[in-house]
């Protein structure tokens, strides 16, 4: 019997996950179609670009699939053919496929803010982290002093960790650049009343005033209006600053607009019970119209779950309906803190850090052996500094 042709299009939680899991089923022969050749572990960005090593947020995509019979294409895709059940690429390859898994992530918006897209830095790949974290040490080379501002715009999670680690970060480059008595300043802006908007009150009150305490200034309720290269402008007032990075705002793949997928307001693809957009095409994670849609836990769900799905239906069963599931929301808030929201229960502090530093180690184990998964892990404690002032201290 011919294996069903299974094409999976995204590198990141959901794809890979379900790429694993139906890898060694013999009914299935499976394709996976990404841009880039690596999986960003998304939670570790914001330690790469504060010193951390780039290990622990990127693992290759030919590691993970090394024993597994998955054929990789590094490609973009750019169409689909309903009736053809094929794809076209941006290398301007078409593949055919039985069944479709669209995983494709999300993209940066600046919501159309003037000069964000070309002053800003970001943390949302490996290469992100790293400019960010070379553009600091460069000030540090060439002014031998820290920037007036480190202006952190957006209080949802990755906004809040990364936040919450430059202080620590900032004040140890400093000393290894010799600069004495360094003046620390952090903006955190949020254009909601509070941090973390859609967790509960009073998560956002602990988290906001742990970073306070680190010496954060937040700035709630706050528009941004435009950046210059030396200055960020808010509605009432500009922040002189050369160190701007936007964490604030995603959008979905322009690929489901182009292609004509049923779209809600919010821009995400409208799925039925078992994940279908339309027959035999599946969207997952943070481009479907689904609860908790944007979490790295939800993208790992639904990959499985369309997963075993499509396993029972060549099995000759029914396919099982989607009930989402509440993710457990562990926020870093600085060194040896987090913020843990798991059903109704609440730990902050070390305890929350021990917890999110389990995850990790689970998250990892996800995709490779506990023994690989496990040195990733004991990374997450070392640095890595290409800068060679740092790298000799």
């Amino acid at each position: 019997m011919a294996k069903k042709h299974i094409v999976i299009v995204g590198g990141g939680f959901g794809g890979v996950r379900a790429a694993l899991l139906l890898a060694d089923k013999h009914h299935f022969k499976i394709t996976l179609i990404t841009d880039h050749p690596d999986f960003r572990y998304y939670p570790s960005l914001y330690r790469t670009a504060t010193g951390g090593r780039w290990i622990t947020s990127s693992i290759e995509l030919e590691e993970i699939f090394a024993d597994k019979p998955v054929k990789i294409v590094l490609a973009s895709v750019i169409g689909i053919d309903r009736q053809a059940q094929t794809i076209s690429l941006g290398n301007k390859e078409v593949v055919a496929y039985d069944s479709l898994i669209l995983a494709l992530g999300v993209k940066t918006n600046f919501f159309h803010i003037d000069g964000l897209p070309e002053f800003s830095y970001g943390i949302k790949t490996d290469a992100d982290a790293l400019r960010l974290k070379s553009h600091i040490h460069q000030q540090l080379i060439e002014d031998h002093r820290l920037d007036l501002n480190y202006v952190v715009i957006g209080g949802g999670p990755t906004g809040v960790e990364l936040a919450g680690a430059l202080p620590a970060y900032l004040r140890q480059v400093a000393k290894n650049h010799a600069v004495k008595h360094p003046h620390i300043h952090i903006d955190l802006i949020e254009a909601a009343p509070r941090l973390l908007p859609r967790l509960p009150k009073d998560i956002s009150l602990a988290v906001s005033r742990h970073l306070r305490r680190l010496g954060v200034k937040l700035y709630l309720g706050t528009a941004v209006k435009g950046e210059t290269p030396d200055a960020l402008m808010l509605a009432d007032k500009k922040l002189a600053s050369h160190t701007v990075i936007w964490t604030a705002g995603v959008a979905n793949q322009q690929f489901f607009a182009d292609n004509v997928f049923q779209m809600t307001k919010t821009g995400k693809v409208r799925v039925n019970q078992y994940l279908e957009a339309e027959p035999n095409i599946y969207v997952i994670g943070d481009n479907a119209d689904t609860p908790y849609s944007g979490m790295a836990q939800t993208a790992l769900y639904d990959g499985a779950f369309v997963a075993h799905n499509l396993m029972r239906q060549a099995e000759k069963l029914e396919p099982k309906p989607y009930s989402a599931k509440r993710p457990i929301y562990v926020i870093p808030a600085g060194p040896k803190w987090s913020a843990v929201l798991w059903g109704k229960v609440r730990m902050y502090g070390r305890l929350g850090a021990a917890l999110r530093s389990l995850a990790d180690l689970v998250a990892y184990h996800d995709y490779e052996p506990w023994k690989l998964a496990t040195k990733r892990w004991i990374a997450t404690e070392d640095s890595e500094e290409e800068c060679p002032i740092c790298a000799q201290v």
